[in-house]
């Protein structure tokens, strides 16, 4: 529209300008140059167009969508054309939504939907979608029905522990199926929040202390049976020496080795009387000094 009127003041400039050229008439003569100076500017930045960076450009020229579009930058256009501008930068929704488990059980979701566009699905979604809004025509509404749809297969239980991260990826991977041709690229659902009934959550919650406390005592009476199972090995073993011990010394043993013993002192530079016979056994006695 801008385009359209500075065009039809320039013309407008140009005609005047040469009916009243040889009049003398030098003021209007000057405003009109101004005014046409200032038409043929504007004329000249319609010519051009800038696409933010992180952007795509579609043009649509009197209903014909291009099947090429403009890219992050300077652009030249024609000025007749509307020129309509997406991102595809990540994008964030957050959604608060009340779904339904497998038992039946009401449960509030606290989900982040983080997506992009895929640049060259422009064309297409500005041609198929109502006003190019994707988001609200294509990716919400598919988002909240493959959320129900996957946690009604989850008992509430499972969600509050430890199937929470299987919850988000599972939606993840049917919700990408099923935009992703339509030029839509889906990153991740990260879940914020599982809310289940109040009274639920309390009894899982007891259930989960109880459950923590029964395997604290099984791991305590576990310890407890291995420091016995090694007391009562390491007895055994004592016995067990000290059986071998005892049935390896004999009487015949012990005097021979009384004998290797009175023979060293004997000759122990220290030892002075010697009384043969009169020891145990028939060992000799040695008197020092």
């Amino acid at each position: 529209m801008i385009f359209i009127i500075a065009l039809i003041v320039l013309i407008a400039v140009i005609y005047y300008s040469i009916k009243i050229k040889n009049t003398g008439r030098r003021q209007e003569s000057l405003i009109l140059s101004i005014a046409g100076l200032i038409a043929l500017v504007i004329l000249i930045f319609n010519l051009f167009t800038v696409i933010p960076a992180g952007n795509v450009g579609v043009v649509d020229f009197l209903g014909n969508v291009s099947d090429k579009t403009l890219r992050p930058g300077v652009n030249l256009v024609n000025p007749l054309a509307n020129i309509v501008k997406y991102s595809y930068k990540t994008q964030t929704f957050k959604e608060n939504m009340n779904v339904v488990s497998k038992e039946g059980l009401p449960i509030q979701l606290e989900v982040n939907l983080q997506f992009r566009l895929d640049p060259s699905k422009a064309n297409e979604i500005y041609k198929s979608v109502e006003g190019g809004d994707y988001l609200n025509v294509i990716l919400i509404p598919q988002f909240r029905s493959t959320a129900r749809e996957v946690t009604a297969k989850y008992e509430a239980k499972a969600l509050y522990t430890e199937l929470r991260s299987q919850l988000a990826s599972e939606i993840l991977d049917k919700l990408q199926k099923s935009v992703s041709s339509r030029g839509v690229y889906v990153e991740s659902v990260p879940l914020r929040q599982i809310i289940l009934p109040p009274g639920l959550a309390k009894a899982i919650e007891q259930k989960l202390e109880a459950d923590q406390e029964s395997q604290r005592m099984e791991f305590i009476l576990l310890k407890e049976k291995q420091e016995a199972d090694r007391k009562r090995i390491e007895a055994q073993g004592i016995a067990d020496f000290q059986d071998i011990v005892s049935k390896g010394i004999s009487d015949q043993l012990l005097k021979w080795k009384g004998i290797e013993a009175t023979e060293k002192l004997a000759n122990s530079p220290n030892s002075k009387i010697i009384v043969v016979g009169s020891g145990k056994d028939g060992l000799p006695i040695i008197l020092g000094n």
